[in-house]
């Protein structure tokens, strides 16, 4: 019954998911024809380098964001590197959010490159969501001359997975009663929220297709899973009723790494700060956010977790400020032994507004375990 309702209820929704094909190197392709159909990586090329964005060109060779520019020119020798242009970037996409307002004001960013609308209700009374879509990556690329791909659904958890089915330059649809047949041959992989070790444990418990999900019940989701459970179980049955929140204020920012084996020792444990400080980066200035803490979390292979938080008076947003904390956090845990299976870091306290004076102060070092 509780599933019924939820659905009956979601399914009158039209939501769409917009994301940019490979947004910040199709700028750049773009604006210097002699980078089009090329291998391009947005970055620096230097030893301690990291792929912001990698062209299609560049993906067939298996570049891919956050890589390091070292392993990226050796996969593609001919790899083209570009210099990250942030704000223009961000002035792009504010072009982008424009043409979405013409036909809703409900529409929740992610980043920079993509974003949910919900156009349940819409400004130019068109009934068909398909036909909204279509005519927003009309637009984006008749006016900015880039490609969006589109999802749409009935609820947000769709939608994603419907923009990343066709691309690049893709548009498709999942309808309410098509979603129980699509979502049953979803490889659990393409399930949102679910990453390469959470699949390959879904793997050992007979888990490889949304079919399999569906048949898992709560409890025993919720036992192998957590709290994620509840989240996995809604999803195979189609579920998923987070609406869409415009003009959201985000409080933080973070990014975890889930290792295949267990960090053991301390140099190990040092490259894996480097690589989840390198995308936290990434993930800040595709967010535009700027924060006064960082937090670091570390869980052990018995599931055991610490934690140690630090506040500073300025912003939080690029290595040189991060990465020092990270490691003065890591050195605080006075850690005996390793064997550590994830690892993660968030910036939090964002900057204060005039509307939220009080945001922003710093507060004491906080340890937690």
């Amino acid at each position: 019954m509780y599933i019924y309702s939820l659905k009956q209820e979601m399914e009158n929704r039209k939501i769409i998911h917009i994301d940019m094909d490979a947004f910040y190197a199709s700028i750049e392709q773009r604006d210097h024809p002699e980078y089009r159909g090329k291998p391009l990586a947005v970055g620096r090329p230097e030893k301690r380098g990291v792929v912001a964005a990698a062209s299609y060109e560049a993906r067939r060779y298996g570049v891919r964001s956050a890589m390091s520019s070292m392993k990226a020119k050796q996969l593609c020798p001919d790899l083209i590197f570009a210099s990250s242009r942030m704000e223009y970037y961000k002035s792009v996409s504010m072009q982008i959010h424009e043409i979405f307002h013409e036909y809703t004001d409900i529409i929740e960013p992610l980043a920079l490159d993509e974003a949910f609308l919900d156009v349940t209700e819409n400004k130019k009374d068109i009934p068909l969501a398909v036909d909204i879509a279509k005519e927003i990556k009309k637009e984006i690329k008749e006016k900015l001359g880039l490609i969006a791909s589109a999802g749409v659904s009935y609820n947000k958890f769709l939608a994603k997975i419907a923009s990343d089915y066709k691309k690049p330059n893709g548009l498709y649809t999942i309808h309410p009663d098509r979603a129980p047949a699509f979502i049953a041959k979803l490889p659990i992989e393409a399930f949102w929220g679910i990453g390469k070790v959470t699949a390959r444990k879904m793997h050992t418990l007979g888990i490889h297709t949304g079919a399999d999900l569906k048949k898992c019940t709560l409890a025993f989701l919720t036992r192998n899973f957590g709290k994620a459970g509840t989240l996995y179980h809604d999803f195979a049955n189609g579920i998923d009723p987070r609406i869409v929140t415009p003009e959201r204020i985000r409080k933080s920012v973070g990014c975890e790494s889930t290792f295949e084996n267990d960090l053991v020792n301390y140099i190990s444990v040092i490259i894996e700060l480097y690589h989840v400080t390198t995308e936290l980066i990434n993930r800040i200035e595709k967010s535009d956010f700027k924060g006064h803490t960082l937090t670091l979390k570390i869980k052990f292979h018995d599931f055991t977790q610490k934690t140690r938080s630090i506040s500073v008076g300025h912003e939080l947003y690029t290595m040189k400020e991060i990465l020092p904390l990270a490691k003065q956090l890591l050195a605080g845990l006075q850690l005996t032994h390793y064997r550590i299976r994830l690892m993660g870091l968030t910036v939090s306290n964002p900057v204060s507004s005039p509307d939220d004076p009080e945001q922003g102060i710093p507060t004491q070092l906080e340890i937690n375990f």
